[in-house]
């Protein structure tokens, strides 16, 4: 996707927007002097009973005497991002539905305040003009196709390169909500290494695959004990980098990539493996993350670590009460076969953590108990540092994607105690499924690492959420850009 945007320094008037066929205006919480279409405005608010102030609360959306559409939205001061994003997206829908060649974007204000508002507007707008995939008939698609938003005026603030990050965190967004959505008989771990190895061409990353002959001699059990159940076993752990010559920082990304999860021998009910194509969204996110910053051409060495597998059910695939032995040679013990999130991650967070990053963060639809912990308007952070803990907090409420902090005591690993093996993969009594996971993550992170595990209960909010109108919303790569970018 690639979005023309023209800025004009110019507050925008009735007559430099007579041509425009889509407006969206933001505003203030003082109504401007001389807002144009002022009239069209108020006879829509009196038709419904509403006053200015009620634009704070939800966009109006009215037809303007030449044939064009405008939606009017509020933002008041010291909204929070999430907030600001949530109007934007709700503002800028009834406009991107009718699929404009075009859309004008006037902001007003202090110089601040238009700032912020150009910016989140551009972002909001950007971010869901996207081509997404579709699988309908051939006149749908050539249609689809055909109404795409190429352009974009920004009326009222003008920064040459203001918006040069913005476009970066846009097209890792698009990535990650791409690559989520692909049916899976079109995203197998095979499917998928090539999409991969397309892409590190593309962006010139360095790019190395560990599969499972090799993974089976260097001793990953964890990892080899989910692939081995699949026909044809074409799991593997792909390494990207990403190496800019004024790199001042080395981070690590690591991502769950299941491209289908039935469970394995502990066989999902149909209601919970529909939509599990979407596991390996985490893998997804750190391969956003990975083309935002290159991108911004961030001067930071990342490392990009994808666990790409499937969890089949077949003669070789790993059962309850197997014991199998990690490439840090711990000894596990399987409990749940439908944990395999977290066995694929063991591996690759051990190979992560050897290259000694400053810190690494890993991404993961790991856990229900996350889900009921959360809901899905939030996801879940838990690691080995509190200072990396409250850094993402704070960074998710100032880009609009929010996290919660867990615990991480050292008492949890009491219920991963095993007979038998050094520890058991999870419970079967299930209650803090979220904490038990992330304890046992942490026992295959070597170096005493910094470490941010995020359990991705919110990538998929019907409706949308924040930002994003998607119900796969690409979160994390907001998040995560943002933590690269400040420290």
């Amino acid at each position: 996707m690639s979005i023309t945007l023209k800025q004009n320094l110019a507050i925008a008037d009735e007559k430099l927007l007579i041509s425009q066929s889509h407006l969206l205006f933001v505003l203030p919480a003082e109504r401007p002097k001389n807002l144009p279409f002022s009239d069209i405005l108020d006879a829509k608010l009196r038709r419904t009973s509403k006053k200015y102030t009620d634009l704070s609360k939800s966009a109006v959306v009215a037809d303007l005497p030449h044939g064009a559409v405008a939606s009017w939205v509020v933002l008041e001061d010291g909204l929070s991002p999430f907030k600001r994003h949530t109007l934007l997206r709700k503002a800028i829908k009834p406009l991107l539905d009718e699929k404009p060649k075009a859309l004008a974007i006037s902001v007003f204000g202090t110089e601040e305040v238009r700032k912020q508002s150009a910016e989140d507007a551009f972002y909001v707008a950007s971010v869901n003009a996207a081509e997404l995939p579709q699988r309908k008939g051939a006149e749908s698609q050539k249609e689809s196709q055909s109404q795409v938003l190429d352009v974009m005026g920004v009326y009222g603030w003008q920064d040459v390169d203001g918006f040069a990050d913005i476009q970066a965190l846009v097209a890792g967004n698009v990535l990650t909500r791409t690559l989520t959505m692909m049916p899976p008989n079109e995203l197998n771990p095979t499917q998928y290494c090539a999409k991969i190895a397309e892409l590190a061409k593309l962006n010139g990353w360095q790019h190395q695959v560990f599969d499972m002959p090799k993974l089976t001699q260097m001793g990953a059990g964890a990892f080899v004990a989910v692939g081995q159940g699949s026909d044809p076993q074409d799991a593997a752990i792909v390494h990207l980098t990403y190496l800019p010559k004024d790199a001042q920082k080395h981070i690590a990304l690591v991502g769950k990539g299941i491209c289908f999860d039935t469970g394995g021998h502990n066989l999902k009910p149909a209601k919970y493996m529909s939509g599990m194509h979407e596991d390996m969204n985490g893998s997804a996110v750190a391969l956003g993350v990975l083309l935002a910053a290159t991108k911004a051409k961030l001067p930071i060495k990342i490392d990009c670590w994808l666990a790409i597998a499937q969890n089949h059910i077949g003669p070789l695939a790993y059962k309850q009460n197997d014991v199998v032995t990690a490439l840090n040679g711990t000894t596990i013990e399987i409990v749940h076969t439908d944990a395999e999130g977290r066995m694929v991650l063991a591996d690759t967070l051990t190979l992560a953590s050897r290259e000694k990053p400053d810190w690494m963060v890993d991404f993961a639809t790991l856990t229900g108990s996350m889900v009921s912990a959360l809901g899905d308007r939030y996801s879940g952070v838990l690691g080995n540092k509190p200072e990396l803990l409250c850094k993402a907090v704070g960074v998710g409420a100032a880009v609009g994607e929010r996290v919660c902090a867990f615990p991480f005591d050292d008492d949890y690993d009491e219920d991963l105690e095993s007979s038998i093996a050094d520890v058991k993969q999870c419970t079967l009594e299930g209650g803090a499924d979220h904490v038990h996971a992330t304890r046992f993550l942490a026992k295959f992170i070597e170096n005493d690492t910094p470490w941010l595990h995020v359990d991705l209960s919110s990538y998929n909010r019907k409706g949308g959420l924040g930002a994003v109108s998607s119900d796969v919303n690409g979160f994390g790569v907001a998040l995560t850009f943002e933590l690269l970018k400040r420290y």
